[in-house]
């Protein structure tokens, strides 16, 4: 059994057993230490965005501007994107080559398109700060899951997203984030068995991360290309529990919910979709056959 203990408050962070055979120590010290370092990540990034908002906005450096940008990129929403541009384009103002800032900017652009209106100028935007990100930040594990993402889904190429996630897992295996955006680009991508393993791992190793939501997308893509419904089921109703307001969990959920005939509830959660989480939404119809 190994503990993560927060020593000053002496509070319970994480705990995991592991119960292997002791061939190869060093493997296992590894597993630990990957494990471990996943878990403190999102706890410690959680600690440099309040410093950030502590400073004077006359004071901030471009590491700053990003860090409170992310504050407001981590809703996933619309609103949240267009606060943070502002603050991303103030720390590409103090440091035009800075990968972290084009990748978040890639990824506010990519809100931007798929949940406000799909405008061409924001695709645009979300592909070439994406590539930015990864030509800019081949070290630079956050940079490139950010790159991904966008690249994944907005230019819809999936093989350069997938190898800017493994290019970051390989400088970072502990970059959890990577793993829960790539099972949701596998999902998309049909490649269920792996959007399932990605996604189990990625929650695995940070089940507290602000996009554990885009993991279980994934699964619940994989078990549903798979036939495997009420997985599928189980998975989207944690991705609805982790974010309430994605439109695209409700739309997951009404489709899951048709091929198990379960069809009163397909329709509440067409009308979920369509009105009570994006209004004016109206891509969803739940018909009963006859």
């Amino acid at each position: 059994m190994a503990q993560l203990i927060e020593a000053e408050e002496r509070t319970h962070i994480r705990a995991e057993r592991y119960d292997r055979a002791l061939d190869d120590i060093f493997a296992l010290q590894d597993e630990i230490t990957t494990s471990t370092v996943a878990a403190i990540e999102p706890s410690l990034r959680r600690a440099e965005i309040e410093r950030a908002k502590r400073k004077r906005p006359d004071s901030l450096d471009a590491y700053d501007l990003v860090l409170r940008a992310t504050a407001y990129s981590n809703s996933g929403m619309p609103e949240g994107a267009s606060q943070a541009m502002p603050l991303l384009e103030r720390a590409l103002a103090l440091e035009p080559s800075y990968a972290l800032a084009h990748g978040q900017i890639a990824y506010c652009q990519e809100i931007l398109y798929l949940r406000a209106g799909r405008r061409e100028e924001n695709r645009v935007a979300a592909i070439r700060h994406g590539h930015a990100a990864i030509t800019l930040g081949p070290d630079d594990a956050a940079a490139l899951t950010y790159g991904g993402i966008a690249i994944g889904l907005v230019e819809h190429d999936r093989a350069l997203a997938q190898d800017a996630f493994n290019a970051a897992l390989a400088i970072s295996p502990s970059a959890a984030s990577a793993y829960l955006w790539g099972a949701l680009i596998l999902g998309w991508g049909a490649e269920a068995e792996r959007a399932i393993e990605w996604g189990e791992r990625g929650i695995r190793l940070s089940p507290f991360d602000p996009w554990v939501t885009a993991a279980f997308h994934g699964i619940c893509l994989g078990h549903f290309m798979r036939g495997r419904y009420e997985e599928a089921l189980a998975a989207d109703r944690q991705a609805i529990r982790s974010k309430p307001g994605f439109s695209i969990s409700h739309c997951l959920l009404a489709a899951v919910l048709v091929k198990l005939q379960r069809m009163d509830e397909a329709m509440a959660a067409a009308a979920a979709a369509s009105k009570d989480v994006v209004p004016r939404f109206s891509g969803i119809t739940v018909r009963r056959s006859s």
